[in-house]
This record gives structure tokens, sequence and C-alpha cells, in this order.
């Protein structure tokens, strides 16, 4: 086991972002979220198991995917269900797509806009290049990424299919991937501003959808990052994203920010040394308000706040634990995909905790 200390093992509160964070294990069915100190101030009950994470509205509803037992056999992070919870937990909104995966989020709108599975046409799919041994999906061909917007009352009233938009023969399968999917994106995020922006892990890209005329206003490729996650768009205008670096050297995963305008790295946070940072998959960042960063390192169920100068000022091992299979490894995992920091006085807390 590679922490003794489960809970909070640093806690600087004069430098660390007050406020509660919130997570989600992938092996269980509860939503937890936590104060400075690790307590658990409250809870949901998730109605099955977790399709990625949960995430608080304005409103203090929770927004979280199930997986319903359905979807692309073998591919990853699959839900199907995306419920809004009230906070005390009862169900008060639902949609089904059986091949919705990884990520979504409301928007300002109302709307849901959330990541879903389609086979790719034929023609697209024999452009696909790249990826290792074991051919193509069993379904019979070669899933693509869609992007879908859904309004209240569950109609689709957008969509963005990534083989439309990029030249598939310049983005080629990363080698150590099968040729099952196209893409395997994780992210959406939505800026409010009529940008959106998408990773997609099997690639080691990230792009930047304008979504009056679906066009791409920016995208990069980046090698390095080794099969990325949680990509965004900060208020500064610069890009952030989670860089796995599943078998780079040297080992170690790292969080970037960088200037689109000149594809600079402005800031970014290493292990030291930098084995001691690593989650080969899942995981992912926010910039909270201080200008710190909270980290989640998915593997581990480690979340960490970090300072512009890479100081950890709060660390938190979560303790809850589930022995079973998740991904490459087996035993007890506290493996959590992505987690969130509010602020006592910020609209999803408003007070609710007393």
């Amino acid at each position: 086991m590679r922490y003794l200390q489960r809970g909070v093992t640093v806690q600087d509160d004069g430098r660390a972002a007050a406020g509660y964070t919130l997570f989600t294990p992938l092996l269980q069915r509860e939503a937890y979220l936590v104060d400075m100190a690790g307590k658990v101030v409250h809870t949901w009950a998730i109605p099955g198991q977790p399709g990625n994470y949960a995430k608080l509205q304005p409103n203090g509803n929770l927004l979280v995917s199930t997986w319903m037992g359905k979807g692309p056999e073998g591919l990853a992070a699959r839900g199907g269900l995306i419920q809004e919870m009230d906070w005390d937990g009862k169900v008060v909104w639902g949609y089904r797509d059986e091949n919705q995966h990884h990520d979504f989020h409301r928007l300002p709108n109302g709307n849901l806009i959330y990541l879903s599975w389609e086979l790719m046409p034929g023609d697209a799919a024999a452009r696909v290049q790249g990826g290792g041994a074991g051919g193509e999906h069993a379904a019979g061909g070669i899933w693509g990424d869609l992007l879908v917007e859904v309004n209240a009352a569950g109609e689709k009233v957008w969509e963005w299919r990534i083989w439309e938009h990029v030249e598939i023969e310049d983005h080629p399968i990363l080698h150590i991937k099968n040729r099952h999917e196209f893409g395997h994106a994780n992210t959406i995020a939505p800026m409010g501003d009529g940008r959106i922006g998408v990773c997609c892990r099997c690639l080691d890209w990230v792009g930047v959808i304008d979504q009056a005329s679906g066009d791409l206003i920016y995208e990069r490729h980046e090698p390095d990052w080794g099969g990325p996650h949680d990509f965004q768009i900060l208020e500064n205008g610069n890009y952030l994203v989670f860089a796995n670096r599943n078998a780079q050297v040297p080992r170690g995963s790292k969080v970037v920010e960088w200037n689109p305008d000149t594809d600079e790295t402005v800031w970014e946070y290493w292990g030291n040394p930098s084995h001691t940072f690593d989650s080969h998959f899942i995981s992912g960042a926010q910039r909270l308000t201080n200008g710190n960063t909270l980290i989640c390192e998915g593997l581990w169920g480690r979340l960490f706040e970090v300072t512009t100068d890479g100081e950890i000022v709060w660390e938190y091992i979560s303790p809850f634990t589930s022995n079973e299979t998740k991904g490459m490894s087996t035993g007890d995992q506290s493996t959590i995909f992505r987690a969130y920091r509010y602020a006592a006085d910020s609209p999803e807390i408003g007070g609710r905790l007393g």
C-alpha cells in the first residue's frame, strides 16, 4: 500500500483555499463532502455505480452519472444515466443514454451537455491510424466520440462528432491502445461564452469548439502528455490539463498551464522526485480562487493543493477503499476520477452546512 496514513496529512490553513472538497470514489456508491480537516460533513447515496464523478450545481443540487450496465463492451468510464439530486438526495431530474460516458455539465441555459459514443461510418473508420494489437471493436467497427446537448425535456438540440472536424489521418491512436475507439474523450469544458473544450486521451489531443459554428478554433497535440485528462479554459485565458504521462520518461504525471496564443508553458507541477506524483489514468486539477491548484491524483485517491511555487499546503488521502479490480490494479483501492473544492459562501454550499 502506497499510503500508510489516510485522511488529512497536510493542512496549512493560512495558505490553503478554505472550503469543502467533493469527491466520489469510483468503486463506491456515495459522494462525500469533507471539510479542511477531512471530516465528512455531508454525503449523498448514489443510486448505482458511479459512471465517474459528481459535481455540485449553483442551486445546491448534485449532478451525477451512474453506469446502467450497458454501452460498448470493454470501453472505459461507461455511464448511461445522468441524474440531478437535491441536497437531501432526492432525484429531481434524470436523462438516459446508454452510450453516455465520462463527462457531463449543466450549461448556463439549463441544458445538459455530455459525451457519448457512436460507431464511426465505415469510410471514416478506415482512415483511423495507429493503435496496438487487438483490432477493432467486436461491435463491428471503431467507436467515435460525440458531444450531445439536451434540453430539460430530454430533447437533443445540438451534436458534434469529432471525426467530422479533425483530420483523422493526422491523429493516430496511441500505440499502447487498441483500435476499439477513436479519441477516448474524457473531458468537455463549457466556458459559458459559446466555447467548449474537449480532451481526447488516446490522441494526446485537446481542442476548443465554437459551438455556434461547430468549428475547431484551437487544437493541440502533445505526445508528452501521455493520455491527458481534465482540460480546462481558465479565467485568465490560459489552458490547463492533467498530463498523465502514461508511458513517458522520466516517470511521473504533471499538471500543465499554457498560453494558447503561443503554446508556451507558463506553469507546471511535477512531483519531487517526479515518480512521487504518478497517475497513469483518470485524475484532474482545479484552479482555486487564491491561485492555488487542487489536484486529484486519481489512481491513489490522493487530493492535494499546491501553491504557484509547487508547495503542498493541503493533502487528503481517501480512506474509502474497496477490494476490487479496476483498470490494471486489484485489491484495496480508493480511485477518484475528479474532485472539486467549494468555498463556504459559494452558491453550491450556500449556508446549507449551518
